[in-house]
């Protein structure tokens, strides 16, 4: 079977390392691609958001299964195309994916479908906005409603930085487009935790949970990043707080989506704060998540190209999806200056005296330039540790980290502490 992976990032890295260990697997092509990927196939220089493009390139070689990995080229209609095409892809169309396009859609439809969240309201002018904070108690959370990379939502403490916030994204328009409508929502008290699941839009398969570290620096301060690392599984979700998700959140969601004629086949990724009421969901996203797949997918013992067919052909049912004991730690090694205004073409050294049944180096923001591998975005590295602890998991990862250097890497030096240092039960 010939696969091809949209997407040139670390979860795109992680996808096409599961996948290339199943013996259903003959070919990976990547669009872009990046240097990891391109030591397990072909990287294309096609953008990830030229559906035709990549559409035609799909027909052309014969692809036997295209596999998605961002947001934009989902919420864009890839799925549209490539059926239109009678080309099999995994992931949900473009009426299913708003879910995550627009924070307004998704809050409204979790109203509708009594789905547990934080109260809201949405706002498509400022002047309105700003109303409705000032006769606000905070903490508020402020959120651009469409696709933002990750960084559009502020948690604002008091006036003055709701105001700010509002006006970064409805006036100066920051994220663009993406700031015309704004969601301005409480603040949810507890503890964050990520659930992907793989659904074929009428069976639901929660995988282990993991979390996700936005902020850029320890201790969770600084501004929100794209993630600087995640772990899994996490200790708070136990098995009674996962069947209270599945039951609550998970299968609402997708029978919603099926209700309104989106049916949603693909990986529902599910942010959630375990608060003391119960887990209640802070965004939904229509894809796998980033660098939670990181460290999810080493866990995982099932055939990955296995599950993708059996959802595009709504056979999920028929799956025994397996995962192995132990612990799995991503740490992400970023550009310095990263979430902001960084530098690419740093070489990278180091890469040769990583990586081993244990320790996996999934690339990101890369590239190969002649025999060299140098830095190409504000991520560029996820290193990613397994061990049947997480402790032994952490040992192992940040051993690695410290035998790989490029010039202004930056990186969290905590990821995991609350699964060593933190023990709450809720439940």
């Amino acid at each position: 079977m010939k696969i091809l992976v949209v997407g040139g990032g670390g979860r795109e890295h992680a996808i096409a390392w599961k996948l290339s260990q199943s013996p259903l697997v003959k070919k990976i092509y990547a669009c872009p691609g990046n240097a990891g990927i391109a030591s397990l196939g072909d990287c294309i220089e096609i953008s990830a958001e030229d559906i035709k493009g990549l559409a035609d390139f799909a027909e052309k070689n014969l692809i036997d299964l295209t596999v998605v990995g961002p947001e934009q080229p989902l919420i864009l209609g890839i799925v549209d195309e490539f059926e239109k095409r009678k080309l099999k892809i995994f992931g949900p169309k473009k009426e299913a994916a708003l879910i995550e396009g627009s924070k307004g859609f998704a809050k409204e439809f979790m109203k509708r479908y009594h789905i547990p969240t934080a109260s809201f309201k949405i706002f498509e002018q400022k002047d309105e906005a700003i109303d409705f904070v000032r006769s606000s108690e905070f903490p508020l959370v402020i959120k651009a409603d469409g696709l933002a990379a990750g960084k559009g939502a502020f948690v604002v403490e008091d006036l003055k930085s709701a105001e700010e916030a509002v006006e970064k994204v409805m006036v100066q328009k920051i994220f663009g487009e993406a700031g015309n409508r704004v969601v301005v929502e409480d603040f949810l008290i507890g503890e964050e935790v990520t659930i992907l699941a793989f659904t074929d839009g009428r069976t639901v398969l929660p995988m282990v949970s993991s979390q996700d570290h936005k902020r850029i620096y320890d201790g969770d301060r600084g501004p929100n990043t794209g993630g600087m690392g995640a772990y899994a599984p996490t200790l708070i979700v136990n098995e009674k707080i996962m069947k209270k998700i599945t039951e609550e959140i998970l299968e609402p969601a997708i029978f919603g989506l099926n209700k309104e004629g989106r049916v949603f086949k693909g990986v529902l990724y599910a942010g959630l704060m375990i608060t003391e009421m119960g887990p209640k969901v802070i965004e939904f996203n229509c894809r796998f998540g980033d660098p939670e797949t990181q460290a999810v997918l080493p866990l995982l013992e099932s055939d990955l190209a296995e599950i993708f067919l059996s959802i595009v052909e709504e056979e999920l049912d028929l799956q025994d999806v397996k995962w192995k004991e132990g612990s799995a730690v991503c740490v992400v090694l970023t550009s310095g200056g990263y979430p902001d205004k960084y530098e690419k073409g740093k070489e990278i050294f180091g890469l040769n005296r990583v990586g081993n049944s244990n320790v996996l180096v999934f690339h990101a923001g890369t590239k190969k330039t002649g025999n060299r591998v140098v830095t190409n975005g504000g991520r560029v590295l996820g290193i990613t540790a397994f061990d049947q602890t997480m402790e032994g998991a952490l040992g192992r990862a940040y051993s690695a980290v410290d035998k790989i250097r490029f010039g202004g890497m930056q990186y969290r030096h905590d990821i995991g502490y609350r699964a060593t240092n933190v023990r709450r039960e809720y439940f």
